[in-house]
């Protein structure tokens, strides 16, 4: 059987919010196609591009940025590192002008409004976040297709039945079964069998210090969203409420930066309400982030990116967590509970609803937690077993398109149910557990596939349908 390579800098890639199907999956085809452009060296014959959006693309395109994303792949911004706060000034001078720098080096005329297309009754078959560029150039006209399959993945039509990138995994990993026959054969943990794969790519200190970076990364999110008030934009007039939480759970404390923050934070004890509001404090910071064009990290997505932080942050802040090795133990154990996710059946919302999304970050965290709290290899896996199993059916129904109700509460609940599970799954033998990780992988598969399709992603049914615009939250 062939194994699909999945590093951990595919399942955690930092970009830019509020989706990373809808935003990032787009931003990097868009690069991509301006790649292939200057491969074949037509870049400077380039006079005109039209992109033609598809499916659920279409359908919460504006409300996902992704006609923003697009503009910004095409003169090749990098969502890694572009100043978030340029954004607004660069997509309004495109639109003004006219004009757009095509790879930052062929300018042509280029008006949004006419050369972007949202084709809402139009679906592609290989999966519903597709997007098309038609080229012309001066002497012929090129078209390329690309899909957006969840989590900032991105293939080429005509690409998609070759296999992923060619890496000799030492141990190669498609389900939970071959995972754990990896752990028992060499008595490695998870993370340590994950670190052992990342060597196909490269060094075990730069995997190392990579890690680290998404947690710098995932940290100044929390810590922003945090510290920042007012109301997110698209029009719901959605209040931040992380700002008011994290200060009404400080008191009048002081503090300058995260550090003396997180010690804030930690002499204000272990009662269980204070922990569990900081738990959707966490969360609600980095969602709230998503939800403004903010700097996110895909966990395994942009709409769950706040449980896996806000579960490395109850970890630091409450059970001794705050120590570099144990927080890349943390991350190299969740990300390899996602790629298993993606290989046995998605991470796209508009494939299998929010359990795609929500359920996926839940047993990540959980999953990573319970090693991190010294759990065995399967007590790890029924963890993530646990919190997937509680999300089974979970539809995507973003009121307006936009990734803020319900998605930012699901990632104070996808949260807890991961801090539960993990519970669960350390008090337990897994022995007597008469659900396998592998058995409801194949279980959410075929869920999504009997969903109906208004419950993924398009905004179609569900809160999308039953909730008046005009009220400000659920």
């Amino acid at each position: 059987m062939n194994h699909e390579a999945i590093s951990i800098f595919d399942m955690f890639k930092i970009g830019i919010g509020p989706s990373s199907s809808h935003t990032l999956g787009p931003w990097r085809a868009a690069q991509r196609m301006v790649k292939e452009l200057e491969s074949l060296g037509k870049l400077n014959e380039v006079t005109g591009i039209k992109v033609l959006l598809y499916g659920s693309l279409a359908k919460t395109g504006i409300g996902h940025g992704t006609d923003i994303a697009v503009q910004l792949g095409l003169i090749n911004a990098d969502p890694v590192t572009i100043n978030v706060d340029s954004i607004g000034k660069i997509i309004a001078s495109i639109a003004a002008e006219k004009k757009i720098h095509i790879g930052n080096i062929n300018e042509i005329s280029f008006d949004p409004s006419l050369d972007i297309e949202f084709l809402v009754q139009e679906t592609l078959p290989f999966h519903p976040n597709a997007l098309s560029f038609l080229v012309s150039l001066k002497h012929d006209h090129l078209s390329f297709t690309y899909f957006s399959i969840g989590g900032g993945f991105v293939v080429k039509e005509g690409d998609i039945l070759q296999s992923n990138q060619q890496v000799e995994l030492p141990f190669p990993i498609n389900t939970a079964d071959e995972l754990l026959h990896w752990c028992r054969k060499t008595g490695l943990n998870i993370s340590d069998i994950v670190l052992e794969n990342e060597t196909a790519w490269r060094s075990e200190n730069d995997t190392k210090n990579g890690i680290l970076q998404i947690w710098e990364t995932m940290k100044a999110c929390i810590y922003k969203g945090c510290h920042t008030q007012g109301y997110l934009p698209g029009g719901l007039n959605v209040k931040r409420r992380a700002f008011d939480l994290n200060k009404k759970l400080l008191l009048n404390s002081n503090y300058t930066a995260y550090e003396s923050w997180l010690e804030c934070i930690e002499k204000g004890g272990h009662d269980f309400s204070y922990i569990l509001d900081w738990v959707s404090c966490f969360a609600l910071a980095v969602n709230e982030e998503n939800a403004s064009f903010g700097r996110v990290v895909t966990a395994p997505t942009n709409g769950a990116a706040g449980v896996i932080p806000a579960v490395l942050m109850y970890y630091i802040a409450f059970c001794k967590g705050n120590d570099e090795q144990k927080i890349i133990q943390f991350l190299l154990t969740a990300s390899e509970i996602g790629s298993i996710f993606k290989k046995g059946a998605t991470i796209s919302a508009a494939m299998g609803g929010c359990q795609a999304e929500i359920g996926v970050s839940s047993a990540m965290a959980a999953a990573a937690l319970t090693e991190s709290m010294g759990g065995t290899q399967r007590q790890v896996l029924m963890a993530a077993e646990i919190a997937m199993e509680h999300h089974l059916g979970l539809t995507c129904d973003p009121i307006k398109g936009l990734v803020q109700i319900p998605c930012i509460e699901r990632n104070t609940m996808g949260a807890i149910k991961a801090i539960t599970a993990s519970q669960l799954a350390l008090q337990s033998t897994p022995d007597f557990a008469k659900v396998s990780l592998d058995g409801v992988i194949k279980t959410m598969w075929d869920t999504a596939l009997d969903m109906n399709t208004k419950y993924k992603e398009t905004s179609d049914g569900g809160l999308a349908i039953h909730i008046p615009l005009s009220l400000s939250e659920c």
